[in-house]
């Protein structure tokens, strides 16, 4: 497998980094539904792994290395993302209604860096769609569903559109993120704030109480948070989320710092989160 990434690498990186994104999604994703490609990603991708299982929130995960959201947004491509051997697959992030995002271009590669920044903006197709596409997943793996709000939601009825979600996946996810960190939808961080995330967390698990009944199945709920919070900030979190009972953290988002490693690159002056090598002090610090 690293012969043909090696191979087909070059030709990506002539592309536009979202065109290349597309290309790839669509490519795991068509290899998937066609058994002997299929086959093929198991037997030189999954089969070769180690097992070494991982016991966390009431879930078994094959492995500790699993795929963040943000690949994978309206669940394209799942049954060949599992044959690679991922210990879990984190889809998203998905809108209650569908929404394209901010204006292109909106990614940019740092290659020297190994970084890259976006400002997607939560494109997306929406729930519905999201479901649709989910329900056609044969291959078995953990999913986790990482949650958003609409651009069009402001901050006060946000708690809608994450009860909303909870509702529509409740029954099919794994483990549901919550995410209120992206730096790309206008005031999304501020849900970080000790007593809106109070508020937005109390009814989440509510609700999350609720689902277990009627589904009979428990689902954990884990939260996005940002690597820019300073350490006061973390501990006020964290503490809002230990007293909630709040299931998990992922830690963590883009940065919309620039460490001193990225900083000359051409592309640093864009607007976005940077994601990769650079910020991986700032969320080792989280």
């Amino acid at each position: 497998m690293a012969g043909v990434y090696s191979l087909f690498r070059p030709l990506l990186f002539r592309l536009n980094p979202e065109t290349a994104h597309d290309i790839v999604v669509q490519t795991i994703g068509l290899m998937g539904q066609i058994h002997p490609l299929n086959q093929y990603l198991i037997d030189t991708c999954r089969g070769p792994l180690p097992s070494i299982p991982v016991e966390a929130m009431g879930l078994s995960f094959p492995n500790p290395v699993g795929l963040a959201a943000g690949l994978d947004k309206d669940a394209k491509a799942v049954d060949g993302l599992a044959a690679l051997g991922f210990g879990f697959l984190e889809l998203g992030t998905v809108t209650p209604l569908p929404q394209s995002g901010n204006p292109r271009p909106r990614m940019f590669r740092m290659t020297s860096a190994q970084a890259l920044v976006n400002r997607m903006g939560f494109n997306s197709g929406g729930l519905n769609f999201f479901l649709a596409r989910l329900g056609q997943q044969q291959q078995q793996a953990i999913i986790g569903i990482n949650l958003g709000r609409n651009a069009a939601t402001s901050n006060e009825e946000a708690w809608r559109d994450y009860l909303t979600g909870l509702r529509a996946v409740y029954r099919v996810a794994d483990y549901v993120t919550i995410n209120i960190s992206s730096p790309n939808t206008k005031g999304l961080r501020d849900l970080q704030e000790r007593d809106t995330l109070d508020g937005l967390i109390a009814r989440l698990k509510a609700e999350q109480s609720q689902l277990a009944q009627l589904h009979q199945k428990y689902t954990p709920i884990v939260v996005k948070i940002s690597p820019d919070l300073d350490i006061e900030s973390v501990a006020r979190v964290a503490e809002v989320l230990t007293l909630r009972g709040i299931d998990g953290i992922v830690a963590t988002n883009t940065t919309i710092s620039r460490p001193l490693d990225a900083k000359a690159h051409p592309q640093a002056s864009q607007a976005g989160g940077l994601s990769g090598a650079p910020p991986a002090a700032l969320s080792h610090r989280i």
